[in-house]
């Protein structure tokens, strides 16, 4: 049996094709959650927790950093929103407290490129944590904040029914992109509710009791067919490329059918579902997102440019990094001929902001 993993980090350096170039959409993301943030912090957060008092050292885990700048933009609103929150509950100076942040990305991530990038004005100690998030990554109870952007549609795994033969899930001849199929996109579903609870499970034991976690998270409306919402629309558009591509023997058939990316965009039903069911955490909040960065997925090439920096490692994995250029090419011309269908879907995918609370047992 092949390994089912498949983990790949975003592109990395700062290059043409990097991450660090093609995220201002997932940076407009942490600048629309920032007041969020700071009125979970102000309003939400004790500052006697677990010995904080005492410690004077407050610690910030951002799970899925990548290669910035967006996760320092992150870690800074969070730390001018303690620090505000010290001086009106302390009344002391805040310059009295010290901070500990923690970028986490898979071992394979970039972080020369991220540390190197890291802001010269910073006021906290940095440190790099590589490995998944779905499974422990802190001691215990030694977390105060965990923030997550933009990760968590990630799963571990592609799911194991997808791959085998025997199972109605097998998706031979439609590769990743036809997630319309039932058994498909219920394997998908429950891949993502597992790893939600790992990771739940995971933070349960790190984060101290009365902490927080603020998650940005990419969702599809409750109710809309996927064929409907964005992603649904760039897998089948990506899907008919490596097909297309297929025809014209450059890659293969066999190729294009086994292609999966281990991701899954849930529902605000779900999240609120699995949320309880896990119940080490309250959920005190979850509201839709406004970014203002929407302008970017009004361009093909901006489009194009943003999925090449997500999906490179994957497609390079696969199906060979000589074939790269060639592929993203024909994705491009491919988006732009369908850059209208994806503007119509536009509204059908909602990027949330959940603020939960570690339950005090």
């Amino acid at each position: 049996m092949e390994n089912l993993s498949q983990s790949q980090p975003m592109v990395g350096g700062d290059g043409e094709h990097s991450y660090a170039k093609n995220s201002s959409y997932q940076g407009g993301l942490v600048d629309a959650a920032k007041e969020l943030i700071n009125e979970a912090i102000i309003e939400k957060l004790d500052l006697k927790i677990s010995g904080f008092d005492t410690s004077k050292t407050f610690r910030i885990a951002d799970l899925g950093c990548s290669t910035g700048p967006n996760t320092f933009f992150a870690v800074q609103n969070i730390i001018e929103a303690v620090e505000q929150k010290f001086l009106l509950t302390e009344q002391q100076n805040p310059l009295a407290l010290e901070f500990q942040v923690f970028f986490n990305d898979h071992c394979d991530n970039d972080f020369n490129t991220l540390f190197k990038s890291l802001p010269q004005s910073r006021r906290y100690f940095s440190a790099g944590v590589p490995g998944s998030f779905h499974g422990r990554l802190f001691p215990n109870s030694s977390i105060h904040f965990v923030h997550s952007s933009y990760t968590l549609h990630w799963l571990s795994k592609v799911p194991r029914e997808i791959v085998d033969g025997i199972s109605l899930a097998w998706n031979e001849g439609s590769g990743q992109c036809n997630r319309f199929v039932k058994e498909v996109f219920e394997a998908y579903s429950t891949q993502f509710k597992n790893d939600m609870e790992s990771f739940l499970n995971a933070r349960a034991q790190e984060v101290v009791h009365g902490g927080l976690m603020g998650l940005v998270i990419f969702a599809i409306p409750d109710g809309i067919p996927f064929a409907d919402t964005p992603p649904g629309v760039v897998f089948g558009i990506l899907h008919s490329c490596l097909v297309d591509l297929a025809k014209m023997g450059i890659i293969s058939e066999e190729k294009v059918n086994s292609f999966y990316v281990p991701m899954h965009n849930p529902t605000p039903k779900q999240l609120e579902a699995f949320i309880q069911k896990n119940g080490n955490f309250s959920l005190e909040r979850m509201e839709k997102l406004s970014n203002l960065k929407t302008n970017v997925l009004h361009s093909s090439k901006c489009s194009a440019s943003m999925m090449r920096a997500i999906f490179e490692g994957f497609i390079k994995e696969h199906f060979g990094g000589e074939f790269l250029d060639q592929i993203f090419d024909h994705f491009t011309t491919k988006i732009e001929e369908n850059h209208s269908i994806l503007g119509e879907k536009g509204s059908n995918m909602i990027d949330l902001f959940l603020l939960l609370k570690r339950i005090i047992s």
